[in-house]
């Protein structure tokens, strides 16, 4: 199996694993959006709030390059630390909320 295709089965699975989850209010879903066209991977809530309208991105990941960006991680776990766990190399794994001229200066895996 080339790169690109298990990381989209790691991807895959942690979006179907925490889309189970449900949501802390009951009437908002946990969607999980997955884009393999575009290799754009999410998962949001959606719903109502009392009387307000909700939609959060809980986790945003994009394959670039062969390389698994994490545009948005609010996974209480932390999503990197998933990814390692499942065997993605650190040096495959790119904080994609953390200024590119700053992400050298960030040891990720000790999150």
């Amino acid at each position: 199996m080339d790169k690109v295709t298990h990381y989209r089965q790691v991807i895959k699975e942690i979006i179907h694993q925490h889309s189970r989850y449900s949501p802390s209010q009951k009437d908002c879903d946990t969607l999980g959006i997955i884009d393999e066209a575009s290799d754009n991977y999410l998962l949001v809530d959606v719903g109502w709030y009392d009387s307000k309208r909700t939609h959060f991105v809980i986790l945003h990941l994009r394959i670039v390059e062969q390389k698994i960006y994490v545009e948005w991680d609010g996974l209480e776990s932390g999503v990197t630390r998933i990814l390692l766990d499942k065997g993605v190399p650190k040096d495959d794994i790119i904080l994609g909320f953390i200024r590119p001229e700053k992400r050298d200066l960030i040891d990720f895996s000790l999150i």
